[in-house]
């Protein structure tokens, strides 16, 4: 079965002109990802990233609103040259209701995100986010500066921070460029 979505998944790539920036198999190496939670800042929050049974990313836990906490997050570094024509991030997951913020930085030093907010469904779904809509944050606070408009990433970030104290899962297939 994971075969057969799996040849399924080539083919849309191959129909449309997606390119795959990352995706979860069962030999992901899951070192690459760090897990960023508000404990930097002195919260509690708690989350994971495990392999499940298929191969996706499961990234799992509890925010907690103590201690002035309120997020968890996870974070790739992965250099990604961004073509003219490359448009849009897409995400295949499958969330639980939540919303969730996927985040991109061109360099690892900048301080700010670049961050894009998508609301999941409870299903597999495939999330389309407009690479010029990302817009800047630090600290949970909007820049007055302008969108994202740089030529690549160096890092991509999942992470949820809803203002309420809750568990969260999030599981995770692939991430593209179209």
């Amino acid at each position: 079965m994971k075969f057969l979505l799996f040849f399924l998944l080539l083919s849309s790539f191959a129909q449309t002109d997606t390119n795959e920036i990352y995706q979860f198999t069962s030999s992901t190496k899951l070192n690459e990802w760090r897990i960023v939670n508000d404990g930097v800042m002195g919260g509690i929050s708690k989350s994971s990233l495990i392999l499940n049974d298929l191969g996706n990313g499961q990234f799992m836990g509890h925010v907690s609103l103590a201690n002035n906490g309120g997020f968890a997050s996870i974070q790739l570094n992965k250099t990604i040259q961004l073509a003219d024509e490359k448009k849009f991030i897409l995400l295949r997951v499958k969330g639980d209701g939540k919303s969730y913020e996927f985040r991109l930085k061109s360099q690892i030093s900048q301080s700010e995100s670049y961050v894009h907010q998508f609301t999941t469904t409870g299903e597999w779904e495939i999330i389309k986010l407009p690479i010029s809509e990302f817009y800047p944050q630090f600290f949970g606070r909007k820049l007055n500066k302008p969108n994202f408009n740089f030529k690549s990433i160096e890092q991509l970030s999942f992470l949820i921070a809803n203002k309420q104290e809750e568990d969260f899962k999030l599981l995770i297939d692939w991430i593209g460029l179209e």
